[in-house]
Formats: structure tokens, sequence, C-alpha cells
């Protein structure tokens, strides 16, 4: 064990984090997330795993007060109950996906890991390159949920986003409530070959915020685990 590793395991309680952690309400907009955590913030969202390491996403993050007044575009209207949380939060970031995935970025994601050097033999660059399209095409033909697929990475993209904002000490709210239609036209993303899917607020929680003296609630151990 090296002792970057070790450090980890010493300095981050995983538990205490996750209940810190809750879904912000309202923002302090007097304080702002340091350059230095943008960094991190950057890093989460590069470094997340998936599925065959696909990375089928874009991000768009705002951190300037018309950066947020484009995103909160996507509040309007019946979504305007997510507007404060738009335009309050210190930075926003606009989680997409790739609405279609093909030989072509695959090979581009193979060459990318080649040049990272992630294949000691050239055959296993050509052994990733084939899994990749394996199980692509899987999902584009077999099961025809290409679409849903490449969602599910980015998903795990925001769960892994949320607990490493939380372990910075930085709140969040993640919101499926709103306008992709309307986002996507603001920044070309369709025409660019991705989707708007999840909006996350990031900053610090305001003290009259209502939500953060709730008591957090989940399903009991027993419901929840079975141990064999």
């Amino acid at each position: 064990m090296n002792s970057e590793t070790e450090q980890i395991e010493t300095t981050v309680n995983i538990k205490e984090v996750l209940n810190w952690r809750y879904t912000t309400k309202a923002f302090d907009t007097s304080k702002k997330i340091s350059a230095e955590n943008v960094e991190n913030i950057k890093a989460l969202l590069q470094l997340s795993p998936s599925s065959i390491n696909s990375q089928p996403w874009h991000f768009i993050i705002a951190e300037t007060e018309e950066g947020k007044k484009r995103l909160a575009k996507g509040t309007e209207g019946f979504f305007s109950f997510n507007e404060p949380k738009v335009t309050g939060a210190s930075h926003v970031v606009l989680f997409c996906s790739k609405t279609e995935i093909d030989e072509t970025f695959l090979n581009d994601i193979n060459e990318k890991e080649d040049q990272d050097g992630r294949y000691a033999k050239e055959e296993f660059k050509e052994q990733s390159l084939g899994a990749k399209n394996l199980f692509t095409n899987i999902h584009k033909y077999d099961l025809k949920d290409a679409q849903h697929w490449m969602e599910k990475q980015v998903y795990l993209n925001i769960g892994n986003f949320l607990l490493g904002v939380a372990a910075l000490g930085i709140d969040a709210v993640p919101m499926e409530g709103i306008d992709m239609k309307a986002l996507d036209e603001e920044f070309g993303l369709r025409e660019k070959g991705y989707t708007a899917l999840v909006m996350v607020g990031l900053g610090y929680r305001a003290e009259d915020d209502f939500n953060a003296t709730l008591p957090k609630s989940r399903l009991t151990e027993e419901e929840i685990f079975t141990i064999i």
C-alpha cells in the first residue's frame, strides 16, 4: 500500500461524508468555490469510471453570472422552481450524454488509451477495441438500448461526482427537472452529437436552508442488505 492510499484511508470518513451530504435547496450566494476546487471538480468529472471506458459524456460548467443565466434557460416555465438553485449557485454543471456511439468514437478512445500507455503489446490494443465494439453492438442491436446505456454511464459519473464534491466540503443539488430541449438548443448540443441530461448546482449551503436541518431518511439495513 502506497503512502497516498494510506493518507486517503486515514483522512476520509466516508460514512461521515455521506451523512453530511444532502440535496441543497438554497445556496449562500456570498461564498464561491476556490480555483483549486474547480480543478478538483473537473478531475472528478474527467476521471469517472464508465463501461468499456466509453466516456459518452460532455460537461458544460458555468462559473460566471452570464453562464449561469444561460443554464437557467433550462428552468423557465414549468421548471422555474429550480431557477434559484442555478442562479444562486457558485458553479453549475450540465451533464450531457452522447446521442450515438460509433466505431470512429470507440477507435478514438482506443488510440487515446494507447497514447496514455494502457497497452503493453499491440495485440492488447486490438483486443480492447474488439471488446469495445462487441459490447457496444450488444446494446445497439441485441438489447437495442444504446441511448439508455450511454445515459447510465453519465449517471455513474453523477453518483461519483456527488460523493466527490461532498468529500471536498462542497454542497450540491442534482436537478432532473430541467427543459432538456431548451438547453440542447441553447448550446447546440444535438448538432454536436449530445443531449442535456442532468444539471448539478454547486456551492455552500445557506444558513436558512430548511433541508439542511432535516434528518436523513433511508431504508433500514435489514431491508436493503442480504449478506451471504
